[in-house]
Order: structure tokens, then sequence, then C-alpha cells
């Protein structure tokens, strides 16, 4: 057992210290929501005026609303940026020495996914900091409820990097993968309008959003911060990350997945 906790350590310790010296990581995975908090969000209350929705059930600023979408899409793209150092360690040889390793294939993934999640939720906290200071707020105990859907949905988003990982064979790859990836998944989904929204304009997007796995991980979130338990969302994201990740094993498996593709 010390030898995986050990392990585990040495994995998770790695990736800190990686997101530490890297502070143009940090700062981006900050950028980009508190644009869209800021900037975009004016003109979205503008078109939207003010959204009804549970977990409220009360008329909202559309800032509140869309705060949870954009924690979210911090997830999203640090789960996208860690498949991105998968396909470098890969190239380096860093990886292949990592799953030589006498542990289980499947403790090594798992590790690297704890510690994207770790670095993820670290970047949320600071974001709903920086939200706070600005007056856009949930309930002070939902502070502390969302950390467990934080962690499904972490490990939901990471776990759908490392399947994509297992595919791209080359870095330069990378960049148009990951954006036939990232832009559907974040914008057919709640992340930005509600579902009812969604259903007036279009039924197609509407069911398309529904069974969105980002969109029930925004929907855990953001029930979560108003101190709700939203148990279809929490069912569908939970389903969605063993399905990824034991889809995920299988391709990093040298004799049954893509690794044997690529030698």
């Amino acid at each position: 057992m010390i030898y995986y906790w050990r392990a585990m350590m040495g994995i998770v310790g790695r990736e800190l210290s990686r997101f530490v010296t890297q502070r143009e990581r940090f700062i981006s995975a900050l950028v980009r929501p508190l644009i869209w908090l800021f900037v975009f969000a004016a003109g979205f209350r503008a078109a939207l005026g003010l959204a009804i929705t549970p977990p409220y059930e009360t008329y909202i600023l559309y800032e509140v609303y869309i705060t949870p979408g954009l924690i979210g899409m911090i997830q999203l793209f640090n789960g996208m940026q860690s498949s991105l150092s998968m396909v470098y360690d890969r190239e380096m040889g860093s990886m292949r020495i990592l799953l030589v390793s006498p542990l289980p294939r499947w403790f090594l993934l798992l590790s690297k996914l704890l510690a994207g999640t770790g670095v993820s939720i670290l970047q949320a906290y600071i974001f709903l900091a920086i939200a706070w200071g600005y007056d856009i707020r949930a309930p002070l105990e939902g502070y502390l409820w969302v950390i467990f859907p934080l962690i499904l949905s972490g490990l939901m988003l990471g776990a759908l990097g490392l399947l994509l990982s297992s595919f791209i064979k080359q870095l330069e790859n990378f960049a148009g993968v990951m954006n036939f990836v990232i832009f559907p998944l974040f914008f057919m989904s709640t992340a930005l309008y509600p579902l009812w929204k969604m259903k007036e304009s279009s039924e197609f997007l509407y069911l398309l959003a529904q069974y969105n796995p980002f969109s029930q991980a925004v929907e855990l979130i953001r029930f979560a911060l108003y101190g709700q338990f939203n148990s279809f969302a929490f069912t569908y994201t939970a389903g969605a990350f063993v399905i990824f990740m034991a889809a995920a094993i299988v391709g990093y498996n040298p004799s049954k997945g893509m690794m044997t593709r690529k030698g």
C-alpha cells in the first residue's frame, strides 16, 4: 500500500509543481471565464433579461446563472489541458517510463486524473473568490457543498481528456481535436442558457443539451451551490465518468487499445 501512496503523491506533486511554475496556464484558466462573466454577460443579459430557473425558483441576474457554467468551463479546459500534457509526456518518453512501472495501469491513470482534478478545483475556488468580490455570490454553505460535485465533474471531464489523448498521435494534432470537442460540449450545454430557453428555439438543440455530459456536470455544480442535490445530474455524470475512464484504460492498454497502433 505504501508504494501506491508514494506513486500517487509523486504524480500529484508533479502536476501541482507544473501548474505552479506555468503561470501562463494559471492566468489563462482564469481569464477565459472572467471575460465571459464581465464582458459577454452584459450582452446576454440585455438579450435574456432576468432568467428564472431551478434551483433558484426566483428571478436572478444572468451573471449569477452562468457562474456554475463558467466553473464547468474551467474544469473542461483543465481536463483538455491535462490530456495535452499526456500527449507531450508520451512524445518525450516520460509517459512510457510511468506506464511500465509495476503498478497497475488503471491506478497510474487514476492518479494522473486526480492530480488534474485537484488543480481544476483550486482554479474554480479562485474564480469563485473573484466573483464574490464583484457581488456575484452563492449561499455560504454552497461553497462547501460544491466541493463534491467539483470532484465528480472534474474526474468525468478529465477522464474524457484521457480518452481523447489515447487517440491523438502527435502534439500538433491536439488543437484541432480539442476545438472539435470543447466548443460543441460547451455551447450545446446549459452553461450559458437555461434548458427551457433552448426548447423555445430548437427542440433538437434542447435534446442535445439535455443529454450532454457537460450539461449535467454544470447542473450538478449549479444545484450544489444553492444547497440542492440533482440526482439525475449526479447519476448521469457518474455514469459518464465510469464509461470514459474504462475506455481510457483500454485505450492506454498496449495489447488492446490505441497504444498498440502507435507502437
